[in-house]
């Protein structure tokens, strides 16, 4: 009775106490809880930061080797850069504006050489750091830097084999299900390379799992929303607007990295052990 009365005399909740109310009920809740837990992994792994220092480094450091890679075996550095993004035509050209060799782009020298070799590490090392941190491997000093060197020779023999898968398989839905069969063998081999074996190739299948899936509606949301967003900011803004696209995207990248290892390590932290035997 001294509830009602109470309820009479302060009259209906105002909208902001029922918000709360409603807020507090769903994180209570078994998704409430569950998106709580993952946000929680994520924040603590500074996912967003991280995914900024990502985009940085593979604007200065792993596209000018990609653009030299590419030359040198002769490929065409904008047909691999829109495949990325899976964007359509007239995207495609505004990016292909980005990338006009000019007199002497085909030659290396020793400095750049260097530099790009250092750039190359400085994104494997990123990542490495990355997965040890979500997956809880400590550093082992030099022995990371050699993984990061076979880490980039897998990186490249993959790329290749992906290249010719491209042009053996025939019809868009078998190209489609053997880029995801490819890209799930890319980050089940990449998690297990940059952790030197630390963690068992059973667990890590979890993450190579959700990182692919993230990888593939990355690539959907990125044939929807980034090809007209790059037509737009190239009329508006130039090359300059084409390549803060480019940063987003990387940045998103960056993003699905982090959900795919942090969802992979809650899915298998949740997996029951196996019983042992008599």
């Amino acid at each position: 009775m001294g509830g009602e009365a109470r309820r009479k005399r302060e009259g209906p909740p105002r909208p902001w106490q029922w918000a709360s109310r409603q807020a507090r009920r769903l994180g209570e809740s078994g998704p409430g809880r569950l998106w709580g837990s993952l946000w929680g992994r994520l924040t603590e792994a500074d996912f967003f930061n991280h995914a900024l220092q990502l985009a940085a480094l593979a604007l200065l450091c792993f596209f000018p080797m990609l653009i030299v890679l590419t030359e040198a075996t002769g490929r065409d550095t904008t047909t691999v850069v829109v495949r990325w993004l899976g964007l359509n035509q007239e995207a495609a050209e505004a990016v292909a504006s980005l990338f006009v060799p000019g007199p002497g782009s085909d030659t290396v020298t020793v400095v750049s050489g260097f530099l790009m070799a250092l750039g190359a590490m400085a994104v494997a090392g990123t990542l490495q750091s990355w997965y040890q941190t979500l997956f809880d491997v400590s550093r082992r000093g030099w022995h990371d830097v050699t993984i990061q060197v076979v880490w980039l020779v897998f990186l490249l023999a993959f790329t290749a084999v992906q290249s010719a898968l491209g042009r053996v398989v025939g019809g868009l839905p078998l190209r489609s299900l053997a880029g995801w069969v490819w890209a799930v063998a890319f980050w089940w081999g990449t998690v297990w390379v940059l952790l030197s074996g630390a963690v068992r190739w059973r667990a890590l299948l979890p993450a190579a799992l959700v990182t692919s899936v993230c990888w593939t509606g990355l690539g959907v949301f990125s044939a929807r929303y980034f090809s007209a967003s790059i037509v737009a900011n190239e009329q508006r803004y130039g090359p300059v607007g084409v390549v803060m696209i480019i940063i987003s995207w990387l940045v998103a990248v960056g993003v699905v990295i982090h959900l795919g290892a942090v969802v992979g390590r809650m899915l298998t932290d949740r997996a029951p052990a196996p019983k042992s035997g008599p």
